[in-house]
């Protein structure tokens, strides 16, 4: 395109008189694994098919965000990453800036993307402030237009409730909660965990807090699972898996005849000594384990497992309950207690077994116990629990409902 073309088009896109197709723009901080994404890529997904009219743009901080691949007319841009360090502060992951420089640089591109996008909609990803206080810009200058609505989306659990509410009053986050967003999602059920409980929110802001139900996830058109009978082995991003790998190899070494042979998943962020550590030992299992380190279409890997044995994030949760595997989860408890949260309220219900280090043992006898009990495990969909998938089409519906978009046309 020309620079007068390029010109004319920016023109007339500030005017408004270019096109009026609904555009949702979500916001996913992404300072740690896989989690933000992948959640904010399913809903973007979801969105976008139940209404061909809609187009998505996820801002997204992940380093590994072009490995993943993306639907028709949901698009991402990747902001400059952070990495936390050992001693929980933050710093750039690779250009070598002050951290506030960074953010500052994140600020500015979140705000110009806001502006040249345009968007009728921001999702805003757990944080309502952002990284840092990012965000704020971008919400000030969408408050002051008028146009988008604002929704804030939460996970089932974010933490311990009195942990969360020190750290959502250091972060003024209560007061952007209020002031800033239209609606609250959560996309989980009350009756098994509010995540706000501990929070000083008021009754004009709980009053417009929706829980949707789990997001559901299917199989994707491509890629492929391995034909022989396997267990999935999963750490979901891999940086706080370590633990859990090692258990697991542990037990098929301990038991020459533990079954079915084992999947085993790292993870883009498992360290890579750690990772040449495990290669070594996966080798001298003779095929009883396999392993790779990423998988971008881990719903089809989900879909052909026989059982599972994964940590407690988010959107494995959802794969589980999804293809209705049986499940063994091994929850982290640091630096958050949300997953350990959600294993226990979970296995409470009957959706899952959890290996707890203070009922079980953290060791290879227990884990060889959990591997042979998944044959006999109960699926999840076993313990029915009203609404436990619905997720995707309440944000789907709410979504069209925002938008003033009166009739699905949704893609075949």
């Amino acid at each position: 395109m020309r620079g007068e073309d390029l010109s004319e088009a920016y023109s007339m896109a500030v005017n408004g008189t270019l096109g009026t197709s609904p555009r949702v723009l979500f916001y996913s901080h992404d300072t740690y694994g896989l989690g933000h994404l992948r959640r904010s890529r399913a809903l973007a997904s979801a969105i976008t098919q139940a209404d061909e009219r809609i187009s998505a743009l996820i801002m997204t901080g992940s380093p590994v965000a072009g490995r993943f691949v993306f639907p028709e007319r949901v698009d991402h841009i990747r902001l400059p990453g952070v990495t936390k360090t050992p001693d929980g502060d933050y710093r750039s992951e690779r250009l070598g800036l002050h951290i506030d420089e960074t953010t500052a640089l994140r600020a500015g591109l979140i705000k110009a993307t806001v502006e040249h996008f345009d968007p009728d909609l921001l999702i805003v990803d757990k944080e309502p402030t952002g990284f840092r206080g990012e965000l704020l810009p971008a919400l000030d200058w969408l408050r002051r237009k008028r146009k988008a609505r604002i929704v804030l989306g939460l996970r089932d659990v974010l933490d311990d409730p009195e942990v969360l509410a020190v750290e959502w009053d250091r972060k003024e986050a209560l007061k952007a909660a209020e002031t800033y967003y239209d609606e609250a999602w959560v996309y989980g059920l009350r009756s098994i965990c509010d995540p706000t409980a501990g929070l000083n929110l008021s009754a004009s802001f709980r009053s417009r807090m929706k829980f949707t139900g789990y997001l559901r996830r299917e199989e994707l058109p491509d890629g492929e699972a391995p034909l022989d009978p396997y267990i999935l082995v999963t750490p979901g991003g891999g940086g706080d898996g370590a633990g859990m790998v090692d258990l697991v190899l542990s037990a098929y070494e301990r038991d020459p005849g533990l079954g079915p042979n084992a999947l085993l998943v790292y993870g883009p962020f498992l360290s890579g000594a750690q990772r040449a550590e495990f290669e070594e030992r996966v080798a001298r299992l003779n095929g009883r384990v396999q392993a790779v380190g990423f998988e971008s279409r881990m719903e089809n890997l989900f879909a052909g497992a026989q059982g599972i044995v994964c940590m407690g994030g988010y959107n494995t949760f959802c794969e589980v309950l999804s293809f209705d595997k049986p499940a063994v989860i091994v929850p982290r408890t640091r630096p958050r207690m949300e997953q350990y949260i959600r294993a226990s309220q979970a296995e409470a219900l009957g959706l899952v077994r959890v290996l707890d280090r203070n009922r079980d043992g953290l060791t290879t006898e227990s884990m060889i116990a959990a591997i042979r009990g998944l044959a006999t495990q109960a699926r999840p969909s076993s313990a029915f629990v009203p609404g436990l998938l619905d997720g995707l089409d309440f944000v789907s519906g709410r979504t069209q409902t925002l938008l003033g978009l009166e009739k699905s046309q949704g893609v075949a």
